[in-house]
C-alpha cells in the first residue's frame, strides 16, 4: 500500500508547477519522465525533490521525443506514468501522443503553454490549443482539460490519470505560463477524504501467464499493411472515443439563461470573463459566460442551444483564432454572429472584456 502523501487537508500558497507535482503524487503516479523546458521546469524539480520520499521514480531523458516514448514504456509496463512539457517540447511529444492514440495507451501529459511560434517566449500564451487537441497525423482522439487556476491544476491532474486509464486514450492537462509560475492559495487533499478512488493500472506487456494459454495475447500495433486494415482500426478508435466522450466532457455556464451577449473563453482567460460578467450584470447588461473545461471533447450539446439563443457571441483568447476555430467547428451551422478578441501571447484582463462587451451592447441598443 502506498504511503499517504497529503494526510490531513491543508491550505497552501504555492506555484502551479508545485501543485502539479503534489497532485501527481496524490494520484499515486509511479514515475515521471521529462526533459527541461520553461515554464514547466519546476514540475520536474518539485517531483524529483518529493518523489524519493514516497518511493516514486524519475528519469530525465535526452530530449522531449524520448520523454514521450519512455512515458509510453512506463505505461505499457503497468506504471502510472506521466510527463510534462511546453511549446517546442509539446511539438516533439506529438509523435508519442499519436502512438498513444493508435495503441490506446493511457498517457498523461501536463502542458504549460508558452508563446510561439517556435521558441517564441517562455512566458504565456494559449497558442498550444490546436497542437494539444489535434497534434500529429491522427484525428485528435485525446482528452484535453483546460485549467484556469491552481485548484483546477490539482483537481484535474488527479482526474487525468483516472480518465486516461479508464478510457485508454492520451489525456492532457492544458495549463499556461501564468498558472505555472504565479502563486495562489490551493487546497491539497487526500483522495480518500474526497471519496476518489484511483483506477488500478495493469501491464500491457509482461503480465503473468502464457499468452494464448493462460490469457489472451496482447497485440500492440501502430502500423498496418493495407488501407483497409488501417481504415477498420480508425473506425474502431473513433467509435470508442465517441462512446467515451459524453462521460468526459465538462463545462461551466454563468448567467447564460437570459444573456444577449455570451462570452466564451477557456483556461486562465475565463477568470477575466467571470469577473467581467459580475460587473456588467451590476450595470444591467445581459451578459453570460460559457467556459469549456474539456476542449476535447467539446460540450457542444450544452453550448449550441446557448449560442443559438444569444444575439452575439464574444470569444476571447490569447491566441490568433485557434480557440475560435475549435468553437466554430463544434457549433457549425449556428447563425449567431461571433466577435473575436484575440491577443496571441498576451493576457486578457477583466477591463478589456468589459470594454468589448460594452461596444457590442451599444450596437445592439
Amino acid at each position: 500500500m502506498q504511503q499517504k502523501v497529503i494526510g490531513e487537508e491543508k491550505r497552501v500558497f504555492v506555484t502551479g508547477n508545485e501543485v502539479v507535482a503534489w497532485a501527481a503524487l496524490a494520484a499515486q503516479a509511479d514515475i515521471m519522465y521529462g526533459y527541461p523546458i520553461t515554464p514547466q521546469n519546476e514540475i520536474m524539480h518539485y517531483w524529483t525533490r518529493l518523489a524519493p520520499k514516497f518511493g516514486r521514480g524519475f528519469l530525465q531523458t535526452e530530449d522531449e521525443t524520448s520523454a514521450g516514448f519512455t512515458t509510453l514504456g512506463g505505461v505499457m509496463a503497468g506504471r502510472r506514468a506521466f510527463t510534462a512539457t511546453s511549446g517546442p517540447g509539446n511539438i516533439l511529444m506529438q509523435e508519442s501522443a499519436c502512438m498513444a492514440e493508435m495503441m490506446r495507451l493511457p498517457m498523461v501529459m501536463v502542458v504549460q503553454q508558452r508563446g510561439g511560434p517556435s521558441t517564441g517566449t517562455v512566458i504565456y500564451s494559449q497558442q498550444e490549443v490546436t497542437l494539444t487537441c489535434f497534434g500529429g497525423n491522427g484525428e485528435g482522439l485525446r482528452f484535453v482539460y483546460s485549467t484556469s487556476n491552481h485548484q483546477e491544476l490539482y483537481d484535474y491532474t488527479i482526474k487525468a490519470f483516472n480518465t486516461a486509464w479508464k478510457h485508454r486514450f492520451p489525456t492532457f492537462v492544458l495549463g499556461d505560463g501564468y498558472q505555472a509560475k504565479m502563486r495562489e492559495p490551493v487546497t491539497l487533499y487526500d483522495l480518500d477524504d474526497r471519496g476518489i478512488e484511483m483506477i488500478p493500472t495493469e501491464p500491457y506487456l509482461g503480465a503473468e501467464g502464457t499468452p494464448g494459454v493462460d490469457r489472451l495475447p496482447v497485440h500492440l500495433r501502430n502500423t498496418y499493411n493495407t488501407e483497409d486494415e488501417l481504415y477498420a482500426v480508425n473506425q474502431e478508435l473513433a467509435a470508442a472515443y465517441t462512446q467515451s466522450a459524453p462521460q468526459v466532457a465538462e463545462c461551466q455556464t454563468f448567467d447564460c439563461d437570459d444573456a444577449d451577449i455570451v462570452i466564451i473563453a477557456h483556461g486562465v482567460v475565463t477568470r477575466a470573463a467571470q469577473a467581467a460578467i459580475e460587473e456588467l450584470r451590476a450595470q444591467n447588461i445581459k451578459v453570460g459566460h460559457f467556459r469549456p473545461i474539456t476542449l476535447q471533447p467539446f460540450s457542444t450539446n450544452i453550448f449550441l442551444p446557448i449560442a443559438q439563443k444569444a444575439k452575439v457571441i464574444l470569444l476571447a483568447e490569447s491566441s490568433q483564432g485557434q480557440f475560435a476555430a475549435l468553437v466554430k467547428r463544434n457549433i457549425y451551422g449556428c447563425a449567431t454572429p461571433m466577435v473575436t478578441y484575440l491577443k496571441p501571447g498576451e493576457g486578457i484582463t477583466m477591463e478589456e472584456i468589459i470594454d468589448q462587451v460594452k461596444k457590442i451592447n451599444s450596437q445592439l441598443a
